[in-house]
């Protein structure tokens, strides 16, 4: 790994998170003459929404068959669990229920299987007897839906073999190299210049900001959200699955749930809340005023020209800071949640939300922009990490068809739930 300062190359990634490394991969094995440089502002990969999010592969039924995320999201489910398997990389194959809390949320559950099926994706609806067979402790209202190939694994362990197949395959990767700027076909950099031949952009909780540098993203902004998961000192194996409930699909938060890790222990979230600047994982570190004031504006304009119920949402996702509240809603989906079992918060990872400033709405899709000198990644949407591996394919094909030429599609799918 370089630290080093930056000098030139063929392409330039701009972000070390599982859609960088993907993307840097990507690129390197289809032009190999071609040389690759990766830049990450931390001192190492994976240290944002890659390295923090819960580990979840998901299975894909959430999503409309017309989105990016629902034909990504299967694709990387068996493409993940397989570099796992290669890898002899940690994976727990739990699986997943989906439980109604009461008979208002049946009509979810079959609009969920619904769009399983039309997205190919492996589910059954099960009685509460059935249910119960593979989660002892589940709590539902009638039937469930049993995801088979949902499964959890380890973030850091498969961010580190993708840092180590990217060196493998002669990708440049300069840690504490953060982009500060362009000037023409330069990009300033922490450790000084760069000459890209072609920049793409895969910033996360920043590409709103880079791409408006290269005359991209002016229809959008991105507005942080604070991730927190509360873990269980109960046993391995206390629960057998994952436990989700109906989600609002209005919205892309799925709702307070039981998520089992790698290791079998479980834990309970996450919150989506809203944050005051961009990298806020607590009240003292990395503050920057100028965020503050933009994204107190921007939220200010969510709880009141929102075209959804943000306020309500909002104050919602307020009150799961209370370590009572969040166990009191995970305890509508098992039986036995005891509060003096979940005492430990883990490490908040921020999701990086993009927002069409023209009408407020929440992009639910993958949001791509570019032209034949750079392209931008808007919105690696959740469950991007689930999504990485054909999602980056799908980059390099449309970074293909923009160095030709080709117009790339401002929002490359419908972005509905």
């Amino acid at each position: 790994m370089a630290r080093q300062g930056a000098d030139t190359a063929d392409f330039v990634v701009i972000g070390g998170g599982v859609i960088g490394l993907n993307i840097a991969c990507e690129l390197k094995r289809r032009c190999g003459d071609s040389s690759v440089l990766l830049l990450e502002k931390e001192n190492a990969v994976g240290e944002h929404a890659s390295g923090r999010n819960s580990g979840v592969l998901h299975a894909g039924f959430y999503y409309t068959a017309d989105s990016l995320k629902a034909r990504f999201t299967r694709q990387g489910n068996e493409a993940v669990r397989a570099y796992c398997q290669e890898r002899s990389l940690p994976i727990n194959r739990c699986g997943k229920l989906v439980v109604a809390r009461d008979e208002s949320e049946l009509a979810g559950i079959a609009e969920l299987l619904r769009r399983g099926r039309a997205n190919g994706v492996p589910l059954e609806e099960i009685s509460e007897a059935r249910a119960r067979e593979i989660e002892p402790r589940v709590k539902t209202c009638g039937k469930a839906l049993w995801s088979p190939t949902t499964a959890t694994v380890d973030p850091k362990a498969v961010m580190a073999a993708l840092l180590a197949d990217a060196e493998a395959l002669g990708v440049r990767v300069a840690l504490d190299c953060g982009y500060r700027g362009r000037r023409g076909r330069s990009l300033l950099t922490r450790r000084g210049t760069c000459e890209a031949g072609y920049v793409v952009n895969a910033a996360g909780l920043y590409a709103d900001r880079i791409a408006r540098d290269f005359g991209f993203g002016g229809d959008y902004e991105i507005l942080p959200f604070k991730g927190l998961y509360l873990y269980s000192s109960e046993r391995e194996g206390a629960l057998r699955t994952n436990v989700y409930p109906v989600p609002n699909l209005k919205n892309p938060f799925l709702g307070v749930h039981f998520t089992l890790t790698v290791d079998g222990h479980v834990k309970i979230g996450p919150t989506a809340i809203p944050c005051l600047w961009r990298e806020q994982y607590d009240w003292t570190r990395r503050f920057r005023a100028g965020e503050l004031a933009a994204i107190a504006g921007a939220m200010a304009g969510l709880f009141f020209r929102a075209g959804f119920d943000f306020r309500s949402l909002a104050v919602e996702e307020m009150r799961k800071y209370r370590r009572a509240y969040l166990v009191r809603q995970a305890a509508v989906l098992a039986e036995g949640v005891r509060l003096e079992d979940y005492t430990h918060w883990g490490r908040p990872g921020i999701r990086a939300q993009l927002v069409r400033k023209a009408d407020r709405t929440l992009v639910m899709d993958f949001c791509l922009e570019g032209d034949e000198r750079s392209f931008h990644v808007l919105n690696a949407v959740s469950p991007a990490f689930t999504c990485a591996i054909p999602f980056s394919h799908f980059v390099c094909d449309e970074i293909e068809r923009a160095a030709r030429g080709r117009s790339v599609p401002r929002l490359a799918a419908g972005h509905r739930a």
